[in-house]
């Protein structure tokens, strides 16, 4: 048997007023997934722990079949095992976003999703002006990048916002607090002294698109907590592909391969096509891979109803079309979001998602759509998500 999961992050959301109370999910023309839904199981998974942040670190933990509650210890150091940065006692680490604040207020968490380019050379400058014994930024996928601190442990204990939850809002009261936040708050500051005459704002300016003004800490860890190897808890070869440096860190973590595969990005120019046909080829000589889309929660942050709903129906017709097209008699497949990213809230929630099974050994369950409502009708709820790889990969699924 061989298997796919494919996770289409932030995908699900909540009903829009302004669009007669559909969801993103329920507006996009979705084709394939309609079809696979009718072949096989619908239900919601409760992917987020309750009392857990609604992060894609929780959530697509829960996804790949780990429990958040045993092994969640914090996004960052996650990351940074995807860069291949190691973390010291007495050191800690921290998600290091580029960010645009003007007039006191968050305009943008990810400064116009800056490529990647630029984004390294304004760290590198930034480690030139403000690294030290103490102090080493490192760069990741556009606007995402890694802060290492030594010798500062208290700064775990700051409580910090990710920027994401404040668009459009003054940023003065979410700034880090409490023990450790004041070092937080000065390495900010400063950053902003390095950035106002930085040649790439002057660039970035030049072609009207945002500036860089700051960076912004926060989702701070200290090492990661090893989790048992995927292979070895569920017998399994795996491999997995994300335009994304938290997929690939949990990857590592779960001892899968990484797919490094021409043209995926993290954004709505990636291209699917490419990682559809690179993921199924590597079945040949494995057992289970993951295709993690990551368009579709950018949409979300954004606020774009259009984006969503456009990231969506790319989606189903590159990926999921070409999985039906491959399916064989002993092929199965999991689709699902990790969490939803309402448009209309810009930011995570805990909120159940809708996921899909279907292939060898899976018995319909009369679904129509793969959508949220559609889903809850279904009456079929996991509500410890990370049991959901067991039943994907079970002898008869969701019997």
């Amino acid at each position: 048997m061989k298997y796919c999961v494919l996770i289409i992050d932030g995908a699900a959301g909540q009903p829009l007023p302004e669009r007669r109370g559909r969801t993103c999910l329920e507006l996009a023309g979705t084709p394939n997934l309609d079809a696979v839904a009718g072949a096989g199981k619908l239900g919601l998974a409760r992917t987020v722990p309750p009392g857990m942040e609604p992060s894609s670190a929780c959530a697509c933990m829960s996804v790949l079949g780990y429990d958040p509650a045993v092994y969640y210890k914090g996004r960052a150091s996650i990351e940074a095992r995807s860069l291949g940065i190691a973390i010291a006692p007495g050191e800690v680490v921290f998600r290091c976003n580029l960010v645009t604040v003007r007039d006191g207020k968050m305009l943008d968490y990810s400064a116009g999703h800056i490529g990647t380019g630029e984004a390294s050379a304004i760290i590198d400058s930034l480690n030139k002006e403000l690294g030290d014994s103490s102090i080493q930024l490192f760069p990741g996928v556009s606007y995402r990048h890694i802060l290492k601190i030594r010798g500062h442990e208290d700064t775990l204990e700051a409580l910090c916002t990710p920027p994401h939850d404040i668009p459009g809002r003054p940023v003065a009261g979410f700034l880090p607090r409490g023990k450790g936040g004041a070092f937080l708050r000065r390495l900010m500051a400063r950053s902003e002294t390095v950035l106002r005459s930085h040649q790439v704002n002057a660039a970035r300016l030049k072609r009207g698109e945002p500036p860089v003004t700051r960076v912004w800490l926060f989702w701070g860890s200290g090492p990661v907590l090893e989790m048992p190897d995927f292979n070895q808890v569920y017998g399994l070869r795996a491999a997995m592909t994300s335009g994304v440096d938290l997929l690939r860190g949990l990857a590592k973590m779960a001892g899968m391969d990484i797919l490094n595969i021409k043209g995926v990005t993290d954004g709505p120019d990636s291209d699917h096509v490419a990682q559809a046909e690179g993921a199924l080829a590597a079945l040949r000589d494995r057992d289970l891979v993951v295709i993690h889309i990551e368009a579709p929660d950018e949409a979300g942050h954004e606020g774009d109803v259009d984006g969503k709903i456009a990231a969506i129906e790319k989606i189903d017709k590159d990926v999921v079309g070409r999985l039906l097209k491959w399916r064989t008699d002993s092929l199965r497949v999991l689709v699902m979001p990790d969490h939803p990213t309402p448009v209309i809230d810009r930011t995570h929630s805990a909120d159940p998602v809708p996921f899909l099974i279907w292939g060898k050994g899976v018995e319909p369950n009369g679904a129509q759509r793969f959508t949220e409502a559609e889903a809850r009708k279904t009456g079929l709820v996991i509500e410890e998500g990370y049991k959901i790889m067991g039943k994907l990969v079970g002898k008869n699924a969701l019997a």
